[in-house]
């Protein structure tokens, strides 16, 4: 009868029951964040070659910056 009391108050008892929904909660960000980087890593690093390389040969005061460094 003793055990059944014990299981029965923990069956009700919902102390912990915020820290795991904030551990699942967490856990799901987490995850959707490195989902989200992993889906557009490759495009952000062609991006950036291109806008390197758009930058490098962009005239400023009538000197491209590809001629300046001859």
């Amino acid at each position: 009868m003793k055990f059944f009391n014990i299981l029965s108050n923990f069956r009700n008892d919902e102390d912990g029951a915020v820290t795991v929904d904030w551990v699942v909660l967490t856990a799901a960000i987490v995850g959707l964040g490195i989902a989200v980087l992993t889906t557009v890593g490759g495009g952000i690093n062609e991006l950036s070659g291109d806008i390197a390389e758009d930058v490098s040969s962009t005239a400023v005061g009538g000197v491209v910056a590809a001629q300046k460094a001859e």
